[in-house]
């Protein structure tokens, strides 16, 4: 078929990296990702982690820094930087409260800048989504959501791994001291 992508290998003695679903996934998703910091940066003088900030408090999904971090997947320190930077802009207020659980809310230039970043975003999921089928969107949905059980799956599991390995490390140190 014309214009269908290479057959892949799947014989796993074969891959190479830009084989593997991680890395052809990760490519994917920088390129979505700095296309839309270009135009974010762009259009409306918003990062991406401003951008990030402001849809999660928009959308009612987050209003402590604590949780717009987990849900941005930022570093809390990092997020503390971009929500400061939003405070300083007019685009967020912190009322006072306990460290990182503060909360955060949308000011009406916030608000504003929300509601032009979504309506840019909303066009770009749709230029995206222009190049599939709805049986290929469907069939994608199904697939990411699969991929994101799996993903955090193993994920939960190497950190089981990782803890173990720290205690026996250090039960090992404080043995043969």
């Amino acid at each position: 078929m014309e214009g269908s992508a290479p057959a892949r290998t799947t014989n796993a003695k074969d891959l190479v990296i830009t084989d593997l679903l991680s890395y052809r996934l990760h490519r994917v998703a920088s390129a979505f990702e700095r296309g839309a910091a270009l135009q974010f940066r762009r259009e409306f003088d918003v990062s991406l982690g401003e951008w990030r900030a402001l849809a999660l408090v928009a959308a009612g999904k987050a209003n402590t820094l604590n949780r717009i971090a987990k849900m941005a997947n930022i570093d809390p320190a990092q997020m503390s930087r971009v929500v400061s930077k939003l405070v300083d802009r007019g685009f967020v207020t912190r009322s006072s409260g306990p460290g990182n659980s503060s909360p955060i809310a949308l000011t009406e230039q916030g608000r504003a800048t929300y509601e032009g970043l979504i309506s840019a975003a909303r066009a770009r999921n749709a230029a995206f989504l222009s190049v599939l089928s709805r049986e290929e969107i469907q069939h994608l949905d199904a697939a990411l959501e699969k991929l994101a059980t799996i993903a955090i799956a193993m994920e939960k599991a190497e950190r089981t791994r990782a803890a173990g390995a720290r205690e026996t490390n250090a039960s090992a140190n404080s043995n043969g001291s």
